[in-house]
């Protein structure tokens, strides 16, 4: 689906007629392309006094062929920064929170167009005092109204890393500052990521990161889940792409050219889970990844909805996720360092009018990642969801007008995302090296306006 808008602002007369109107500028997105640099340009790293992770940061960002800065020799420096990387986990007290406005006040103006911000922090409930718990609790607002603020496709996120890391700890953090710093996160923005300890494995290839995985995408026919199997197999991965008997065509389409394998199965009937379970034994032997996907809408009003609109939306953008992983997980199919991402929306996080039954599924989706997240974790299997906001898909493209454009402007991006933006989003938390990420929504949404 084409935004025309953003297409006539990109124009000279477009330009000009949003500057002289104060209309919303959609800015021109940096995304990911193969073979591209982690970042175009150089990276000012900053540090609290007594922060515990430049050290590690500059090693791996070193590593990944980042040209690093530091803000004392760069208080002159004419040098336009492709990103902005502060470490704030030393701040232990309000009075320390001045070294945000000392670093990113001098430098706020010297990022280039969808530049990365990025500040590291402790995660509060680690914290050694109220004080420092308080401090750290407050990088959210900074990190939120930066992402607000600086415009251009300028992202800014916040990571909380733990205290109590371990190789997989700093694994994971690089495998988090390369996705966020790259054009993979470019319609992520105003989001709280947290690591943990756990089980991450770096791979030999940063560009195919995802080699000699075996991961299921349901709902893989078109739309968000052809546009995750297309990212996954670019990645390495082994594709087993599932979709209902129906969309069985496109389903063998999109399977076709990724050189992955289809699945036609209704995920609501009765024995679904152990017959998806026996392929994948059968063809696999296991699998890796586990990517729950598969959604509908049946919208109404609540007081105007029939029962089999809610049951069939609880049912399969839900129930069906709880079955599923109940059965592989019985049977061990997902083995130690394995992953499961689950598809939630911004729907399930601020609510949507006409739309009660697909929020609740969608909110259930975070109760999902909530409650089952202690329990892999002993298991070495990391759980995850993201949250898109506007999509541009063939069902937002049914939307009303007004609605989809109320939709596409009202997020700091001022435009719609792309399926490819939920895909890579995906794409990171599906990693072996991302094992310590666990527990998280992460919302792909453009820093949407509605909800948290």
């Amino acid at each position: 689906m084409t935004d025309r808008y953003a297409s006539f602002v990109q124009s000279g007369a477009g330009r000009a007629l949003v500057k002289r109107l104060g209309l919303p500028d959609p800015p021109r997105l940096r995304r990911h392309t193969p073979g591209d640099p982690l970042v175009p340009g150089p990276v000012l790293l900053g540090t609290a006094a007594g922060s515990r992770l430049a050290e590690p940061v500059t090693k791996v960002l070193t590593f990944a062929g980042v040209e690093l800065r530091d803000p004392v020799a760069a208080t002159d420096d004419p040098v336009r920064y492709a990103g902005l990387v502060y470490d704030a986990t030393g701040i232990t007290d309000s009075t320390g929170l001045r070294q945000l406005y000392d670093f990113f006040h001098p430098h706020a103006r010297s990022l280039t167009p969808s530049g990365r911000v990025i500040v590291l922090g402790t995660p509060p409930a680690e914290c050694g005092s109220p004080r420092e718990a308080t401090a750290q609790r407050a990088l959210e607002g900074l990190t939120r109204s930066i992402g607000k603020e600086f415009g251009r496709g300028v992202t800014a996120q916040l990571v909380y890393v733990t205290k109590d890391g371990d190789a997989g700890t700093l694994t994971s953090l690089e495998s988090t500052l390369r996705f966020l710093l790259s054009g993979r996160s470019a319609y992520v923005s105003g989001q709280v990521v947290r690591i943990g300890a756990g089980t991450a494995t770096a791979p030999a290839d940063w560009d195919r990161p995802l080699d000699g995985q075996v991961v299921l995408v349901t709902g893989a026919a078109r739309g968000i889940g052809a546009a995750l199997a297309t990212v996954l197999a670019r990645d390495g991965a082994q594709v087993v792409a599932l979709d209902v008997p129906s969309a069985g065509d496109a389903l063998a389409e999109v399977a076709n050219e990724i050189g992955g394998s289809a699945v036609q199965l209704d995920l609501t009937a009765p024995d679904a889970p152990t017959r998806l379970a026996e392929h994948l034994a059968a063809r696999h032997g296991r699998v890796d990844v586990v990517v729950h996907n598969a959604g509908i809408t049946r919208d109404k009003t609540l007081g105007r909805m029939d029962p089999d609109r809610w049951d069939q939306v609880i049912d399969v953008n839900l129930s069906s996720q709880e079955r599923i992983n109940d059965v592989l997980l019985e049977r061990d199919l997902i083995p130690a360092g394995g992953r499961i991402v689950s598809v939630s929306s911004i729907a399930g996080i601020a609510g949507n009018r006409g739309q009660t039954n697909y929020a609740t599924s969608k909110a259930g989706v975070i109760g999902l990642v909530d409650s089952l997240t202690p329990v892999l974790r002993e298991r070495g299997i990391s759980l995850n969801a993201v949250a898109p906001g506007f999509i541009e898909t063939r069902l937002t493209a049914r939307i009303p007008l007004m609605l989809r454009e109320a939709g596409r402007r009202m997020n700091s991006m001022a435009q719609g995302g792309l399926p490819v933006d939920v895909a890579e989003t995906i794409g990171w938390l599906a990693w072996p090296a991302s094992g310590a990420v666990t527990g998280n929504v992460v919302r792909v949404c453009g820093q949407s306006l509605l909800g948290a």
